[in-house]
């Protein structure tokens, strides 16, 4: 199995613990993190059963065609621009009849970043909705809906990057939820970033509002907050296919 984009090798751990044997190859473009879990597999003692390569998702040249039989990975797509070759890549590793296995978030169901111009982060902020576009614009500058790879792809896209690659058996199902937040300490929200890209929405109101721009906005936001009167969007797509 090859666990494209391995971080901390969950997927390939796990993997090996469920089968008696064969290889897991964990890739990732960070040598930290390939040493990371090389280290993981020699604490676990299953060092022997693995293989480490330093390699984009776009980029699978170290591993030879139809070499593996499972690609899988989860949340990896997000920080990949060049999707397209990204599954171009997985299929041509894979051997005939080999299975590829993929756990995206599809984010441009969860933001209102684009649209819902009265909504911030699932609250309704139409008193100080001046106030909210001008927060809405340092994320918009920089996460571009079209062109960010967080932002540019749904479920949809996803089965036409399969489909082109060559797949012949595919299968997708797409969870949504819309929730209220789970939530409501002030602090923690302005003090989180909904990725590792962009700042936190304290941070982001420090460098675009006034103070008194700031005040208005806090004070119509942290009661909404506190009593959890937002909604939660979210959705994931789970993708299986086969060559």
């Amino acid at each position: 199995m090859l666990d494209v984009g391995c971080s901390d090798g969950l997927i390939g751990f796990d993997a090996l613990e469920k089968i008696a044997s064969g290889m897991v190859i964990l890739s990732d473009i960070s040598q930290d993190l390939l040493e990371y879990v090389q280290s993981l597999a020699r604490d676990m003692g299953l060092l022997d059963r693995c293989q480490f390569v330093r390699a984009p998702a776009e980029d699978l040249s170290p591993l030879d065609n139809a070499s593996v039989d499972v690609v899988a990975l989860r949340s990896v797509l997000i920080y990949v621009s060049a999707k397209q070759q990204s599954f171009r890549e997985f299929y041509r590793v894979l051997k005939p009849s080999g299975r590829l296995s993929i756990l995206e978030p599809i984010n441009r169901f969860g933001t209102d970043l684009f649209d819902q111009p009265q909504r911030f982060a699932g609250y309704d902020v139409t008193p100080v909705i001046d106030i909210a576009q001008k927060i809405k614009a340092v994320y918009r500058q920089l996460q571009p809906v079209d062109s960010d790879p967080m932002l540019n792809f749904d479920e949809r896209n996803l089965i036409t990057y399969v489909e082109q690659a060559g797949f012949g058996e595919i299968h997708l199902e797409l969870q949504v939820d819309i929730v209220p937040p789970e939530d409501n300490d002030w602090h923690a929200f302005i003090g989180t970033a909904g990725n590792p890209n962009i700042p936190t929405i304290e941070e982001a109101m420090q460098w675009v509002l006034r103070l008194d721009e700031m005040e208005r906005f806090i004070a119509c936001l942290r009661p909404l907050v506190g009593s959890r009167q937002g909604i939660h969007r979210r959705a994931v797509a789970y993708l299986w296919a086969v060559k």
